[in-house]
């Protein structure tokens, strides 16, 4: 971005088995300093589509976003499913690397297409909602395109500021959202980058075979399961199905993490999201895509009153964020917060607990939907109380003297109290994100039951913890969504599916036993990078506040040992 350079490079050999997460970790790894001003010049952001991106494998339109977070001063990845990931892969790129930053304020795109990257200026959008600019460019550039974007948060490189893909219907609506990666963006002050796919060669596979048999394995055991199958939860009730299971299990955190229960759950739960759209008609939908090629389906799209899009999609994180978090039980409100959240371009989840905070402070009562969208109207603003806010819980709290500050490395932790769930609790403790329920998902296990019920308030869990992690960092670099591993704990051929498919794009003989050594070898640098850039063990652990308030229903506290959670990666 310093002069506006692009060039081409042959993939390295050692990069050649590697794709999402595990790819952009790995050069992160190789080529940022651990130490750089996440904001500065020396910092880099990788976009890199998973192995089977961009082929017929189901459910497997996953991008991943990395660079040092300037949330937590540490290694990001965050991931998000859209047909952006997609179209850069039947391009035949294995990542899009972004480094220095340009002398003066202008703002730029770039635009990928089979015959080069073209840099265009784009400073007519700057200070625009997402929603228009996005219509905008869709019209310039014909809506086959594909579309990144950072929104007015990310221009003013706030760290709760997410990078922005388009859906199915080419809204601004999916979002690898975590860690302030927006931010790193605007750093750069590189707005969208525009894919262009007409004319693709498509994604290589090595073994054709072998890859349609891994593919019908999976595709199967998608099909086969409860909660991943055509109108099963996920399908029929999104994301939000979990709104009444959390709370029935006392771990749905309430008013800024004081309660595991929310009286208002039933308001915004999944099923009602599903009544909604039934009763309003219009354009609400329940089993939408995020992109193309997905067998699950847990998006939506949620109705007004008339009919008319609220927004799309309200999953579960951010119901919970901009709900029961903030106890504000109406859905239509919910559905204005997450349309103004997808407009400013920032992260739902850090934005809700944010807010908690905020009221926590006394800036908002608990409860009041109209006070906390007149809060996030401040970041669009750009005024000091919104420049606050738009850098996250942590930075909040600290301003004002909240002591309750749900965060781990500085990220807010997502829907799940770890007081009463203490497998996901470890996984926010040590997972090198900071507080990410995606990094090591034992609610698969803890709560829904999948691979074998586990008692929620055990704290022997480092294996469990440990097990999921090193999996999940495969599920990541294969490029599959996350949600695949609901069926595939209870489905043995499932994962060999997966397995499989990856062999035949790389042409590699992996084994599900390599599962667990790619995602360590992929953990490992991860955990490396964070050493250098200051982290040890004191950083893995929870907030005091939690170890001596009592969580109702079930009134404990966290009380795993540190020594269990150094225990998770001391192999």
């Amino acid at each position: 971005m310093t002069d506006r350079d692009s060039c081409w490079e042959d993939v390295p050999e050692k990069y050649k088995h590697l794709g999402g997460r595990g790819l952009t970790s790995s050069i992160l790894c190789d080529e940022v300093d651990p130490l750089c001003h996440a904001l500065g010049p020396n910092n880099k952001i990788i976009f890199a589509p998973g192995i089977v991106t961009g082929t017929s494998a189901a459910s497997s339109g996953r991008i991943s976003v990395g660079a040092k977070s300037p949330l937590t001063g540490g290694i990001k990845e965050a991931n998000a499913g859209t047909a952006w990931s997609q179209s850069l892969a039947r391009l035949g790129i294995k990542a899009v690397v972004v480094e220095g930053s340009p002398s003066n304020d202008n703002w730029w795109g770039i635009l990928i297409s089979k015959d080069g990257a073209t840099f265009f200026a784009v400073d007519e959008y700057a200070g625009m909602g997402l929603y228009q600019a996005y219509a905008k460019l869709f019209e310039r550039y014909g809506k086959k395109v594909d579309i990144m974007g950072i929104g007015i948060a990310g221009e003013q490189k706030m760290a709760l500021a997410g990078v922005c893909f388009n859906d199915i219907d080419n809204r601004p609506s999916r979002y690898a959202a975590r860690g302030g990666l927006g931010a790193v963006l605007g750093s750069k002050h590189l707005k969208f980058i525009i894919v262009d796919g007409e004319g693709a060669p498509g994604v290589e596979i090595n073994n054709k075979e072998i890859f349609k048999t891994g593919c019908k394995k999976l595709n199967e055991a998608l099909l086969n399961h409860d909660v991943t199958k055509p109108g099963g939860g996920l399908n029929s009730l999104g994301t939000a199905i979990l709104v009444n299971i959390l709370n029935e299990a006392g771990g749905l955190p309430t008013r800024n993490f004081r309660e595991g229960r929310f009286g208002g759950a039933s308001k915004i739960s999944g099923e009602t999201m599903a009544e909604l759209c039934e009763k309003r008609g219009g354009v609400g939908t329940m089993g939408h895509s995020c992109h193309p090629g997905c067998i699950i389906k847990c998006s939506n799209v949620i109705p007004k009153t008339n009919g008319d899009e609220l927004v799309s999609s309200l999953e579960y994180e951010t119901a919970w964020a901009l709900g029961a978090n903030c106890c504000i039980d109406d859905l239509d409100t919910i559905g204005r917060l997450t349309r103004i959240c997808n407009d400013l371009g920032i992260d739902t989840i850090e934005t809700g607990v944010t807010l908690g905070v905020s009221m926590e402070a006394g800036l908002a009562e608990f409860g009041d939907g109209e006070k906390a969208i007149e809060l996030l109207e401040q970041i669009r603003q750009g005024t000091a109380l919104g420049r606050i806010f738009g850098n996250g819980a942590a930075a909040t709290a600290k301003i004002f003297g909240v002591v309750r500050c749900p965060t781990v490395k500085g990220q807010a932790m997502p829907a799940y109290d770890p007081r009463a769930i203490k497998g996901i609790g470890i996984t926010y403790a040590v997972s090198t994100m900071g507080a990410d329920h995606t990094a090591g998902y034992t609610i698969a296990s803890e709560i829904l039951g999948v691979g074998g019920k586990v008692d929620q308030l055990d704290i022997d869990k480092v294996e469990l913890v440990r097990n999921f992690h090193y999996t999940t960092a495969f599920i990541d670099t294969a490029g599959h969504c996350l949600f695949i591993a609901l069926a595939i704990l209870d489905i043995t051929s499932g994962i060999e599916g997966m397995v499989e498919e990856c062999n035949g794009v790389l042409g590699t003989n992996w084994k599900i036993e390599d599962i667990a050594r790619i995602g360590k070898e992929i953990i490992d640098r991860e955990r490396a990078f964070n050493t250098a850039a200051g982290f040890n063990t004191a950083d893995d652990r929870l907030p005091e506040f939690m170890k001596y308030e009592k969580l109702p229903p079930h009134n404990v506290v966290w009380d795993v040992p540190d020594k269990s959670l150094d225990a998770v990666f001391a192999q």
